[in-house]
This record gives structure tokens, C-alpha cells and sequence, in this order.
């Protein structure tokens, strides 16, 4: 008995470490032909796109193909989101373009070591996140701080992708101002083959889907593939411009991606230097939170859609193991892309088999179609990095927000403003300190509010909301935050400005059903208050403490030394010290 029981809870941890053995166990031939379905549109979706990324990336084109295969299949096996897709995104790309091309030139083979080490530290710090159980490390970054890193970074690559779509050569397109200049300085070498294909390239991705969706309708594909069909026009793009450049042959009038090695990546050993460990690993910590929170994000949303859950500590290691696949075979870092996510989803992506189908697309690619790329120009993959990055740029919640939450719109000015100014890592740390200056902020500033009873209920509530009963000789005020060191002279001068601008006044309640803990500054700040108190002939009680907070409050002095009492509720304080069960209002 005891031995099955072993075994059953055996399965059980399997499973929860491998989500795809449950996956399996469970698998439905219905689900086949839906799983294939989303993984070949998702795949058709893919290609263009990690080509295109890895040029973003400042690494070799077959890098962003190899970023699709292993990580890809690792996150399948360990990942608890069925319909994420984990590969190359553009944000992820900036990030190691702006750290790694300090280091090295883009493109060489020194750029490509250090970026497989950079890989690799990401995933050991995702596993470090992970065997810490910190998958709610999501909440460290607040939603303003990271939509405004997303706008601002959407607006990086869309500046660093127009030397590429113009054919302008410049010294940095990873600083917004040089890349600008350089471009004005040099607009007289612009390449009219570069630039003619790619904004025609730009034109066409933008309307593509509605033309697209017209032809699918008029074809009479079925509706649920429709949508996602509509998301091939890179691919359909891409195609085309080969075509033309073959055709005419233009290779030597435009850059094109040129040879990508044919067959699968070999493994490599990323370089162990401990001073290059070192330098990288701020850059890493920051690439694995984005990576992280973004993932997370996208996985949370496709899986309330699907009425489905997630399991953050599950997604970090799942995350984690992906980047590291990608550190040992020539990549980059990998994140859930939202996008390909989308589209799997929209495809009719029932299990995460889906994205094994996509990964045998880029297979077949790399081994048969890899020579198909040497015409491609770089133009039109500056157009496709354009236009996947458009749909981030949103600054929709600023202004909602204004007039709402007027501190989350300042942090996401503030998060834009110093990205673009400072770059994408000292600017998302800046725009971290804003938010939590801010935090600290509103928190030293508590709201204090007099509370009195509400009718002849039990219940107290705002003397500014409600139409309530007070007594002429208690003040019972609610503090609507933690007590510690940074409230604590705030609240002490609230406290005693109120007892003093109201007279008559015997004995002073502080309800505390908001407040969850108290520092050592605020204990101490609350005997100097009682203190001041006496000498007035007035005596302080408390009310409403949360149990672990009593708790602590008994290992202190102060239930012994404060002159008033500790009351259960509020109700209850009222009652005692008025000495009757109701009192009329004065």
C-alpha cells in the first residue's frame, strides 16, 4: 500500500517538473491535427523574423534559426504554458546588442562568444531564481516601469533598423542620437536599391494582413485559420524581395543576409574568462528579469484565455534551461515572444506539440531552403523588425491614467524618457529607482483619516464619505499605512496636530486594521506620541491590530507603558470608554 502511494506521488513530482509527461498522458488525436496546423503557420511566422532578429542582435543569421531548436524544444518539455512560444524577440535582442557590442564587433566571432556566455548566464540565473522558488519576482518591476522599457526599446529598434532600411552606413545605430545623425550627416549615401525595397517592404507588412485576410475569405479557408494566416506576410514578403533580388540580380547593388551554413548547429563552449563573467553578469540579471516578466506575462494572459494556469517558479526553470540550450548551440537569448504566442494561439494550438512542429520547420529550413537566404536583403528585414515592433508602442495607459494613477504615468514618462536617453540598462534601472522613489514617497506621506460610527451599526467609517456619529471627547483616527521609518515623523506630527486642533478631546484611538506592520522608529515614535499626550491629559488607545502585528506588539514595551488600551475592534473601544451602549452624537 505504502509502495503504490510512493509510486502515485513519484508521478505526481514527475509531472510537475516535466509538464509535457502529463502532456503526453493525456494527448488526444484531435488535438493532432490542430497541434500541426499552429505549429506550420507559427513556423512560417518564425523564420523571417529570427533572421531578422539576429541581425538586430549583432550576430550571425543563422544564430536567430538556432534559437528556435533547442531552447524551443527544452521549453516544451519544461514549460507550463501550452501555447507560448519561446525563441528570439526583438526586446531581448536589443538588450544583447547594447552590451555585447561594447565588447566586440557585431557579426565576429568574438561578438558570438561572448553572446553564447551571456546566454548562458542568464539561464544559471533564471535556475538560481528558481531553486530560491522566486517566481514572484514578476511583481519587483511595476506595469508602468515596463511598459514604458517596452515603448521605449519598441522606438530603439525601430531608430537602429533605419540605416539597414536605407542602406546608410553608420558608426553606432544602438545610441538613438548618433544613429539620427549619422543618418542626416550620410543621407547622400543612401542606397536607392536598399531604400526602394525596404519601404516597400514596410508598405506592403503594413496592409498585408487585411489584403491577406480578403484573399483566405475569398479562398473559403476555414475561419479558425483565417487569422493566423494572416501573420505570414514576412514570410510571403521575404519570398518576393529573394525573387526580384535573384531575378534582376542585384546582390552586389544592396547587403543581402548572404550564406547561412547549411544543417544543424554544432555544440559549442561559450568563454569561461571569470573578468568577462563578471562584466556580463549586470546585463544578465537585467536580460533575465525582462525575459522573465515578459514570458510570464504572455503565458498568464494565453492561459486565462484557454481557462488555463501557469506555474511562475515552473516557467523560470523552464526559461532558464531554454537559454542555456541556446548558450551550448551559437545563439541568444530566448523569451516568450508575444506575437508567435498569438498566433499559436489564434492557429488552435491545443498542447505545446505545436511548437515542436515549428521547430521541424526551422530544421527542414536550415538543411534545405538555408541557401534560399543569400538574396535576401537586409532592407526587408529591417522592415520586418519595424513592423513587429509597432504593435508595442502604446501610450494609451499614460493617458488613461493621468487623471487616475497620475504616479504610474509620471514612471512611465519618466521609464521612456531615461531609456532613450541613457540606454536600455541604465535606463530601466533608472526608471526601477523612480518607481520606488515614488513608493517611498506616498508611503511617507500616510493618509490619516477620523472615522465614527455608522448609524447604530458596528461599523466605522470616513467622517469626509459618511454621515456618522462622533463623540465629543474621543478621536478615533484610521492610519491607512505601515508605520516605519520613513511615515514615522509624518504621522507623529499628523497625530498631534489633530489631538491639539480638537478640544475636549480625552482620549485618542488609532484604528489599525490597515496598517500590517510597525518598525522600530514607529514604536518608538508611538511612546514619544503618548508621551505628549499625558502632559495634555489625554490617553491613546489602539484598536483593530491585526494578529501578527499584536503579536509583536506584546514582545515590545509598549502595552505595558502606553497609558490607554488595546481594544479588539473598534466597537468595542467606543462602548468602554464611553461607559454606555450608545451615545448621542454630538
Amino acid at each position: 500500500m505504502r509502495v503504490g502511494l510512493r509510486i502515485r506521488r513519484g508521478l505526481r513530482d514527475w509531472r510537475s517538473v516535466v509538464p509535457l509527461a502529463g502532456v503526453i498522458g493525456n494527448y488526444q488525436r484531435s488535438d493532432f491535427g490542430h497541434d500541426v496546423m499552429a505549429g506550420l503557420i507559427v513556423g512560417m511566422v518564425t523564420i523571417p523574423q529570427a533572421v531578422a532578429y539576429a541581425l538586430l542582435a549583432g550576430v550571425p543569421p543563422q544564430s536567430g534559426l538556432y534559437a528556435c531548436l533547442l531552447p524551443m524544444v527544452i521549453y516544451t518539455v519544461f514549460g507550463s504554458s501550452k501555447q507560448l512560444v519561446v525563441g528570439p524577440v526583438a526586446v531581448a535582442a536589443l538588450l544583447v546588442t547594447a552590451t555585447v557590442s561594447e565588447l566586440a564587433p557585431r557579426y565576429s566571432e568574438a561578438y558570438l562568444g561572448i553572446t553564447t556566455l551571456l546566454c548562458l548566464q542568464v539561464g544559471l540565473l533564471l535556475g538560481a531564481l528558481r531553486i530560491t522558488k522566486m517566481g514572484g519576482l514578476v511583481t519587483l518591476l511595476s506595469h508602468p516601469v515596463i511598459n514604458g522599457f517596452v515603448n521605449a526599446a519598441a522606438i530603439l529598434i525601430i531608430i537602429s533598423q533605419l540605416p539597414s532600411l536605407t542602406g546608410i552606413t553608420v558608426y553606432d545605430n544602438t545610441n538613438p542620437s548618433a544613429a539620427i545623425t549619422g543618418l542626416l550627416q550620410n543621407i547622400t549615401l543612401m542606397n536607392p536599391y536598399a531604400l526602394a525595397f525596404g519601404v516597400s517592404a514596410l508598405l506592403l507588412l503594413l496592409v498585408s494582413r487585411p489584403l491577406i485576410g480578403r484573399l483566405l475569405r475569398a479562398l473559403d479557408v476555414r475561419a479558425a485559420h483565417q487569422h493566423p494566416l494572416t501573420r505570414v506576410g514576412p514570410m510571403l514578403c521575404a519570398i518576393a524581395a529573394t525573387l526580384i533580388v535573384t531575378t534582376f540580380n542585384l546582390n552586389s547593388s544592396l547587403a543581402t543576409v548572404g550564406v547561412i551554413p547549411t544543417g544543424l548547429p554544432q555544440l559549442t563552449i561559450p568563454p569561461m574568462t571569470l573578468d568577462l563573467w563578471l562584466e556580463l553578469l549586470p546585463a544578465a540579471l537585467i536580460i533575465a528579469v525582462v525575459s522573465y516578466v515578459e514570458s510570464y506575462s504572455i503565458g498568464t494572459t494565453l492561459a486565462t484565455r484557454s481557462n488555463d494556469r501557469i506555474n511562475a517558479n515552473q516557467e523560470l526553470l523552464a526559461l532558464g534551461l531554454a537559454n542555456i540550450g541556446a548558450g551550448f548551440t551559437g545563439a541568444y537569448p530566448v523569451a516568450g515572444s508575444f506575437s508567435r504566442s498569438s498566433v499559436n494561439f489564434a492557429a488552435g494550438a491545443r498542447t505545446p506539440a505545436s511548437s515542436l512542429v515549428c521547430a521541424v520547420v526551422v530544421v527542414l529550413t536550415l538543411v534545405f531552403a538555408a541557401n534560399l537566404f543569400i538574396s535576401l536583403p537586409n532592407a526587408v528585414l529591417a522592415a520586418i523588425v519595424m513592423t513587429s515592433v509597432f504593435g508595442l508602442i502604446d501610450f494609451s495607459k499614460i493617458r488613461s491614467n493621468w487623471n487616475i494613477y497620475r504616479d504610474d504615468s509620471v514612471t512611465e514618462i519618466a521609464t521612456i524618457a531615461l531609456v532613450l536617453a541613457l540606454g536600455v540598462e541604465l535606463g530601466l534601472l533608472a526608471g526601477v529607482a523612480v518607481s520606488i522613489g515614488l513608493l517611498i514617497r506616498n508611503s511617507s506621506q500616510p493618509n490619516i483619516t477620523q472615522v465614527g460610527r455608522l448609524g447604530e451599526s458596528e461599523q466605522f467609517r470616513s467622517v469626509k464619505r459618511y454621515a456618522v456619529q462622533l463623540h465629543e471627547q474621543i478621536l478615533a483616527l484610521r492610519i491607512d499605512e505601515n508605520i516605519y521609518f520613513a511615515n514615522a515623523g509624518q504621522i507623529e506630527e499628523k497625530l498631534l496636530r489633530r489631538v491639539a486642533g480638537r478640544h475636549g478631546t480625552k482620549h485618542l484611538l488609532l484604528v489599525c486594521n490597515a496598517v500590517n506592520s510597525i518598525d522600530a522608529t514607529g514604536f518608538s515614535m508611538l511612546l514619544r506620541v503618548d508621551q505628549q499626550l499625558q502632559r495634555s491629559g489625554v490617553q491613546l488607545h489602539f484598536s483593530d491590530i491585526k494578529g501578527p502585528l499584536l503579536a509583536q506588539l506584546e514582545k515590545t514595551e509598549l502595552p505595558a507603558v502606553v497609558s490607554g488600551e488595546i481594544f479588539f475592534t473598534t466597537d468595542q473601544a467606543f462602548k468602554t470608554l464611553t461607559g454606555s451602549l450608545y451615545e448621542p452624537p454630538c
